[in-house]
C-alpha cells in the first residue's frame, strides 16, 4: 500500500503547527538577541575607529603578551587531557571494573563545580599560605601567580570534554575488534593505537575543538590563580576585562573579536564534525 512505510523508515515530517512555529520563533529570537547580536555588537566596536586602530590594539604588547600566553596554555593543557581523556574514556567504554561509576562522576566534577571554585581550591593547595605552599617555596617552586597554576586550573576545567566525546561512540562500537585483535595477538597499546582509535578519530578530533576552545577562553579559574601581572600572567580573556576596566574599548573589543572569531571558527568545526559523525553512525546503523 502506498500510504504503509517501510519497516525501519523514518517517518514523513509535517508542516510545523501553531505551537511548533511558536517554539521555533522563540528560539529564532533567543539566539538573534542572545548569541547573533552580541557578536554583531563586539565586531562593530571592534572595528569602530577604522582597520589601523584595530591592528594597533592586537598589535600592543601587552596584547600579544597576552595571545603568546593563552596559546601555551592551551598547548600545554590540550595534549595532557587528550592523554587523560583517551585514558578514560577506553577504560570506561571498554572495560568493566570496580568503580567505574566512581570515574564517571569524577569527569562531570569540572562541569559541576565552579571554576571560580576549582581555582581558589589550588589556591588553597598550591599558594603561599596553603597546605603545599611552603614545601614548594623552599624549593623555589611556583606555581600560583605564575604559568603552572594557570596549566592546572585549565586542565581541570577542561578535562571532561575528550573523555566525553569519546565513550559514547567507543561504547556503540563495541568490543568485538579489539577482541579480535588481541586473538591475534596485539597488545594493549597496539590494540588502542590500531584499532580503538581510528574507529573513534571523528569523536577525538571533536573532543579536541572543544578542548581548545574552553582552554582559550577560561577566565574564572584562570582569573583566581594568575595574578592579573600585567604583560606576565593575563590571559587574553583577562586582558580584555583590564582593558574594558581602563575604559579602553577600542582595544578590548578588538582582543574579543579575536576570542569571538575563534568561537566562530569552532562552531563551524564543531557542526562539519558533528554532521561527518552523525553520517557515519547512520552508515553503521
Amino acid at each position: 500500500m502506498s500510504g504503509t512505510s517501510a519497516p525501519g523508515a523514518r517517518p514523513a515530517l509535517r508542516d510545523p503547527g501553531p505551537v511548533a512555529a511558536a517554539l521555533i520563533a522563540f528560539a529564532l529570537l533567543w539566539i538573534g538577541l542572545f548569541l547573533v547580536l552580541p557578536l554583531l555588537v563586539v565586531v562593530e566596536e571592534a572595528f569602530a575607529r577604522g582597520l589601523p586602530a584595530f591592528l594597533s590594539a592586537v598589535r600592543e604588547p601587552d596584547a600579544l603578551a597576552a595571545m603568546r600566553l593563552t596559546l601555551l596554555v592551551a598547548a600545554v593543557a590540550v595534549p595532557v587531557n587528550l592523554v587523560l581523556g583517551i585514558a578514560a574514556a577506553w577504560a570506561v567504554a571498554k572495560h568493566e571494573f570496580r568503580g567505574r561509576a566512581l570515574l564517571l562522576a569524577l569527569l562531570d566534577l569540572p562541569i559541576s563545580v565552579s571554576p571560580v571554585v576549582a581555582g581558589l581550591v589550588f589556591v588553597l593547595l598550591f599558594g603561599a599560605q596553603g597546605w603545599l605552599g611552603p614545601w614548594l617555596a623552599e624549593r623555589g617552586v611556583k606555581i600560583i601567580f605564575a604559568l603552572p597554576g594557570m596549566v592546572l586550573a585549565t586542565i581541570f576545567v577542561t578535562l571532561p570534554y575528550v573523555a566525553r566525546s569519546l565513550i559514547p561512540i567507543m561504547r556503540r562500537q563495541g568490543v568485538e575488534e579489539e577482541e579480535a585483535a588481541v586473538t591475534l595477538g596485539a597488545g594493549a597499546w597496539t590494540t588502542l593505537l590500531r584499532v580503538s582509535l581510528p574507529n573513534a578519530g571523528l569523536g577525538l578530533l571533536y573532543g579536541v575543538l572543544l578542548t581548545n576552545a574552553r582552554a582559550m577562553g577560561e577566565f574564572g579559574a584562570v582569573s583566581v590563580v594568575s595574578g592579573h601581572i600585567r604583560g606576565e600572567t593575563n590571559t587574553m580573556p583577562l586582558h580584555v576585562e583590564i582593558l574594558h576596566n581602563e575604559y579602553d574599548e577600542v582595544g578590548a573589543f578588538a582582543v574579543a573579536f579575536l576570542l569571538a572569531l575563534l568561537a566562530v571558527v569552532t562552531l563551524v568545526l564543531k557542526a562539519v564534525l558533528e554532521r561527518r559523525m552523525n553520517r557515519r553512525a547512520g552508515e553503521g546503523g
